[in-house]
């Protein structure tokens, strides 16, 4: 060893020698490395360092102390460690030397290691020093320490289920704690990816759950005839969010148990509209489990509460309907749907629907006055009160339906009907007599109808002192008459009020209970309000309703029926409530009680029936031998559901323009408005066709929607012409048409100044008749140019409307009065045939327009000559005068000017009102005028002398204007004529 430094004193020179000695007897290997006896390492899949505790560090007692850093000291390996040998069989690792001066060292791995082979390894290790000679003996070992090595796993695997399916089978009707188990395992080594930490069923909204062992149990009770069974889907995940490989598939079979019940009964069944009747149970049977049944009864129930009043009606006005069921003359509507000639309804709340019937609600605040004249003060004797109602539980208080009380001055109540506490109650104070004896003044009716909240029919016959109430078509005896005075003599006027009673705050007399608070102003007020709805309230005097009218009324177009086999129509027992919305089955045969069943059908005769649904219910007994043993059959739910009708569409075309004389305004027949009206309903539906296609010389039939229009027929209840402009003045004008006409075809006309109404329920052809009669007089037609009115046809109450089609008509005037006789002869016809809008769907026209044949008569030919030789003189007359100025020979003889004077003592011109209508119109229809005339020459026999005058106009427009300020300067030269 050499010590490089500074040049050393005597004490320093023997401390270097002292420490050279050392160093040369530190040569000699004396000590073994050591290290530590145990080491415990972590080392993770898929890496190759191993981490051990404690750190791999060897120490060897050789290596010499390091002295100050001015010097440098070169160690000899005697103190150094060369490297670490390890013991054991196929150790999958070695270690390495990191630094030979310091021991320090590691362990890695040789090669990739697998968790799921070998999780733990353990071996020997030693570590030697750098002491070896040249025969190697002089290296030195430590003692062997024991390394422990665990392997870390890495979540490599997923789960896998130990079966490809699993299957179970379970019955219905009960909840299990576990169906079954499924299982899945993981590869993974570690107890964390190893474990299978939860399950999962993917298939939603199946009534099925899984728990985190595999345990799959039912939520609900299973029914075998909603699912026969169940296919799942499930997968697994272990805790280190792995998920499955691979879901399984697990089916769960519904075994049925016997269950009395009704099979083959299908929840919803679907109506379509003008098909007839439906059979409702076709595949129905009864499963009684094998148990002896003695006998069985069944009642199907049609509920249709919430459709109009109770059910599907015709949505007539009542009046109408007491027509077509029979009823007699007489009878007024007090609640008619509002209109120009009804209007004291229009303020009502109604529930604005024509597909069923329409109702009017009063929510005890409103209340309405009947005019004077509907109904006469004072009802003859016998008569008949009639009214839909629904009304629920009320107060305390009474609430009027109908009320004739005093106008003024008293509050007496002449008759009335009311509900109070779920009665009916009918007042009916008789008229000022000789004897002043009590007589029965209040019928009381104590009805559960009454507070139901349901629609019911009341119809009170009343004659005087007997008075019977009929509710849906049965009837009901009072179970109390009170008795009262006659009223006093008075000559006080009435007031008919509905949903409420009229009161006088001024008056003295009061024979009502206490009044409600005041909703008006004033000296009078309402009182009693009604709170509920009503329809149909009518009043007919003078005669009694039959019990036939009275089931015509309250009887549904819509109910059950039952078509019964010849061999079971005597085994089984069938009734029909009145409305035949329920019927009672009763036999002993289950083979032929089935049969019944399966031959009950739903109808609905309406031609538009109201789309919705009606609920339907079977309720079913059974006897059997052993009354302990005796089975139930549960309810069978379901419902009809009618689809929307094919809605019809009313046209109505004709002829929308035309002129006439003024004499025909002013005769006494007038002039028809309507003379070729038109009335056509359609359909319009979407079918499906074959059509062939050509694909490479082959025909392939497709199919294509297309729309296809029909004609249908249907009635109509209201046809209504309103004047288009002002309002018609009776002192000179008027819609008319013969009554007797009208009465022959069961109709009924009201007029008013803004037009005419006529209802009733009839056929269209019946109307285009009674149409075609309606004339317009004018008897003073001076400064009368035109008159239009519209038309508006509809069907159901208003359910379906027609267009509105306008018409306009012209009066012609004639300058000479002399000559109307004239031109009363000559009809000119101004025709614009109407062109529906809307007509055409796909090539089906769903109206078809009459073509106005005008056929020329005599005397319009004979104008036409002359006219046009008028014209022709006129236009010679014009160029002589030219002609005359162009060679100034005004200073010729003067009887050359008395040649040119004007002689119009034959001459009458007439002014064409069409003139204005026709310069409006666009040049297109003249050009297609022109285009006519000029394909057939013929037409032109066929133009009126009104055609005539106007084609006239149009080709001396212009020379009319300009010289309109020379009219003084025309000189007519007749002297060749």
């Amino acid at each position: 060893m050499r010590i490089r430094g500074v040049k050393p004193s005597a004490s320093a020179v023997a401390l270097l020698l002292g420490l050279l000695c050392a160093v040369e007897a530190a040569k000699v290997n004396k000590h073994k490395p050591w290290i530590e006896n145990t080491y415990h390492g972590i080392v993770t899949e898929n890496d190759d360092k191993v981490l051990l505790d404690p750190p791999l560090i060897a120490l060897d007692k050789d290596a010499p102390l390091r002295y100050a850093e001015s010097f440098e000291v070169t160690f000899t390996k005697e103190g150094e460690i060369c490297g670490f040998r390890i013991h054991g069989q196929n150790v999958p690792f070695e270690a390495v030397v990191l630094d030979k001066s310091t021991g320090e060292g590691v362990i890695r791995a040789k090669d990739k290691l697998d968790c799921e082979l070998q999780k733990e390894h353990t071996f020997t290790i030693q570590a030697y020093d750098c002491g070896e000679g040249p025969d190697g003996g002089n290296m030195k070992k430590s003692h062997k320490a024991t390394v422990h090595i665990q392997v870390n796993d890495m979540n490599e695997y997923s789960p896998v289920f130990k079966d490809k399916s699993y299957k179970a089978t379970v019955i219905e009707g009960k909840k299990y704690d576990s169906i079954l188990k499924v299982e899945a395992v993981d590869a993974d080594c570690s107890f964390q990816f190893s474990q299978i930490c939860s399950y999962e069923i993917v298939t939603p909204d199946v009534p099925f759950t899984i728990d985190k062992d595999g345990n799959i149990k039912n939520t609900e009770k299973l029914n075998y005839s909603k699912e026969r069974m169940y296919k799942l889907t499930v997968t697994a995940y272990d805790c280190g969010k792995n998920r499955a490989s691979e879901d399984v598939l697990v089916k769960i079979n519904i075994k049925p148990t016997c269950k009395p019940s009704w099979q083959g009964f299908n929840k919803r069944i679907e109506y379509e509209p003008g098909t007839g009747s439906l059979a409702l149970f076709p595949s129905m049977h009864l499963e009684t489990c094998e148990e002896p049944i003695t006998s069985i009864q069944a009642s199907i129930m049609l509920e249709t509460n919430h459709i109009g009043k109770g059910c599907d009606r015709d949505t007539y006005s009542e009046k109408s309907l007491h027509k077509l069921c029979g009823a007699s003359a007489g009878t007024v509507d007090l609640l008619p749907a509002p209109s120009n000639s009804a209007n004291w309804t229009v303020g009502l709340p109604t529930d604005n629907g024509h597909d069923s019937d329409q109702v009017f609600e009063f929510n005890g605040t409103q209340a309405i006055k009947v005019p004077e004249g509907v109904v006469s003060t004072t009802l003859k004797e016998p008569f008949t009160i009639s009214v839909w109602m629904r009304h629920g539980p009320g107060g305390r208080e009474k609430e009027t339906i109908l009320c004739n009380s005093d106008k003024t001055e008293m509050n007496r109540h002449h008759y009335s009907l009311y509900v109070h506490n779920c009665r009916l109650v009918l007042l009916l104070r008789q008229e000022p007599t000789e004897s002043e004896n009590y007589k029965p003044a209040e019928f009381h009716w104590k009805l559960d109808q009454v507070c139901d909240k349901e629609w019911h029919h009341y119809v009170l016959n009343i004659e005087f002192p007997a008075v019977t109430l009929f509710v849906d078509g049965a009837t009901f005896e009072p179970f109390l008459v009170t008795e009262d005075y006659p009223l006093h003599a008075s000559k006080i006027e009435t007031q008919l009020t509905i949903g409420a009673c009229w009161q006088d705050l001024s008056g003295h007399d009061n024979d009502t209970e206490t009044l409600s608070e005041p909703l008006t102003g004033g000296s009078a007020l309402m009182t009693q309000y009604f709170r509920g709805n009503l329809a149909g309230l009518m009043i007919r005097s003078g005669k009694l309703e039959n019990k036939k009218v009275i089931d015509c009324l309250y009887t549904c177009k819509e109910g059950l029926d039952v078509q019964l086999p010849e061999e079971v129509a005597s085994a089984v027992k069938v009734e029909f409530n009145p409305n035949q919305s329920s019927l009672t089955l009763e036999g002993d045969d289950i083979e032929s009680f089935e049969k019944v069943m399966q031959h009950i059908s739903y109808l609905n005769s309406r031609q538009f029936p109201t789309p919705g649904i009606r609920h339907l219910r079977v309720t079913t007994t059974v006897k059997c031998f052993n009354e302990e043993t005796c089975i139930s059959v549960p309810d069978s739910e379901g419902y009809v559901m009618v689809l929307q009708p094919e809605e019809p569409k009313i046209s109505l075309s004709g002829i929308d323009h035309f002129a006439r004389g003024a004499v025909e305004f002013e005769s006494t027949e007038g002039i028809t408005l309507f003379p070729e009206l038109r009335i056509v309903s359609t359909i319009t539906r979407e079918v499906e066709v074959e059509a062939e296609t050509e694909t490479d010389g082959e025909d392939d039939p497709t199919v294509q929607e297309t729309v296809v229009s029909e004609e249908i027929m249907h009635n109509l209840d209201t046809c209504e012409v309103t004047v288009v402009g002002d309002e018609l003045n009776g002192d000179h004008e008027s819609l008319e048409v013969d009554l007797a006409q009208i009465q022959q075809r069961a109709l009924e006309m009201s007029s008013s100044n803004v037009g005419m109404v006529i209802t009733g329920v009839n056929s269209m052809a019946n109307y285009e008749q009674v149409l075609h009669l309606i004339r317009y007089r004018n008897w003073h037609t001076e400064a009368l140019f035109d008159r239009k009115f519209k038309l508006v046809c509809s069907e159901l109450n208003g359910r379906y409307i027609s267009n509105e089609f306008k018409v306009e008509v012209n009066v012609i005037h004639t300058a000479n009065p002399m000559d109307h006789a004239n031109n009363a002869m000559v009809q000119p016809q101004f025709i614009n045939q109407v062109q529906h809008a809307s007509v055409d769907l796909s090539g089906h026209n769903l109206a078809n327009t009459h073509q106005a044949s005008v056929v020329p008569s005599a005397a319009t030919i004979v104008i036409v000559v002359c006219v046009s030789f008028l014209v022709f003189m006129i236009i010679l007359g014009v160029f002589r005068i030219r002609a005359a100025h162009q060679g100034t020979m005004r200073d010729q003889e003067h009887g050359k000017e008395n040649e040119m004077d004007w002689d119009d003592s034959a001459l009458t011109i007439t002014v064409n009102p069409m003139e204005t209508y026709e310069d409006q119109h666009s040049s297109e229809e003249e050009g297609d005028e022109e285009e006519e005339e000029s394909e057939d020459g013929e037409e032109e026999d066929d133009i009126t002398s009104a055609e005539s005058d106007s084609s006239e106009d149009e080709g001396g427009e212009q020379e009319d204007q300009q010289g309109s300020s020379r009219q003084q300067q025309l000189e007519w030269d007749d002297s060749t004529y």
